[in-house]
C-alpha cells in the first residue's frame, strides 16, 4: 500500500459511519449504496463513495447488476480482516550516479537568513529565512539536527571558496550515515536561495 492508498484508508475509515457500513458488509451477502444508505439513514453518495472507495482498495467485490433495464452495482466483503502496510521504501534516497558528496557549495551573499549558533557554539542550531517584502514578508524557522548544525558551521562565507559537501563534511566531522538529512538541509536551503552552488 503506497501513501495515497493509506490516505484514502485512513480518511474512509475515521469516518462515524465506517464501523456500521462494515457492519452491513459482514451481514450482508452483498448489498447496494441505496439499501446501505436506506438502512443507516445515511445519503445515498456518502454510502456510494464509501463503498467505491473500499471497493477500490481491493476490500470489496463489486458486481454489476440490472434491475428493470437499469444498471446498478452490489458489493460483497472480500474479507474479514484488513491490514495495513505501508511501504516506506520509495521515500528513502535514491542512489544516483553523480556522487552529490562533490557538489560544491558555499552561503549565498544577501540571502536573508540568520544562522543561530547553539550555546556551546559548536554548531548552528537552526536557520531563520525571510520570504517576501514589507508587510508580506514571513518568517520561516528550520530547526535542525545536530549533524545538519555542524555541517552548517562549516559552510564556506560567501566570500570564501567554493567545498564540496563531502569536505564540509570531514572537516564538521559528520559521519557519511548522515549524509543523506545533510542532502536534505543542502537541497531546502538551496531551494530558498541561501546556499549557492557552483558547476
Amino acid at each position: 500500500m503506497d501513501f495515497k492508498q493509506a490516505a484514502i484508508l485512513g480518511s474512509y475509515i475515521s469516518k462515524d459511519y465506517a464501523e456500521d457500513l462494515f457492519r452491513l458488509l459482514t451481514t450482508y451477502n452483498s448489498i447496494s449504496a441505496s439499501e446501505a444508505a436506506s438502512r443507516l439513514e445515511l445519503h445515498i453518495k456518502t454510502v456510494q463513495d464509501f463503498l467505491e472507495a473500499m471497493s477500490d482498495l481491493r476490500f470489496l467485490d463489486k458486481e454489476e447488476v440490472y434491475e428493470k433495464k437499469r444498471p446498478y452495482f452490489r458489493y460483497t466483503l472480500k474479507m474479514t480482516k484488513i491490514f495495513m502496510e505501508l511501504d516506506l521504501t520509495p521515500l528513502f534516497p535514491k542512489e544516483s550516479a553523480d556522487d552529490r558528496t562533490q557538489v560544491r557549495i558555499r552561503e549565498r551573499k544577501n540571502a536573508g537568513a540568520r544562522f543561530t549558533t547553539s550555546r556551546n557554539n559548536q554548531y548552528i542550531s537552526n536557520v531563520v529565512i525571510w520570504i517576501g517584502q514589507g508587510r508580506e514578508r514571513a518568517e520561516r524557522r528550520i530547526n535542525l539536527t545536530i549533524p545538519q548544525g555542524q555541517f552548517l558551521f562549516h559552510l564556506p562565507f560567501p566570500s570564501a571558496d567554493f567545498k564540496s559537501v563531502g569536505e564540509i563534511m570531514e572537516k564538521a566531522e559528520v559521519d557519511p550515515s548522515n549524509l543523506s538529512e545533510i542532502l536534505d538541509i543542502v537541497d531546502a536551503l538551496m531551494e530558498f536561495k541561501v546556499i549557492e552552488t557552483t558547476t
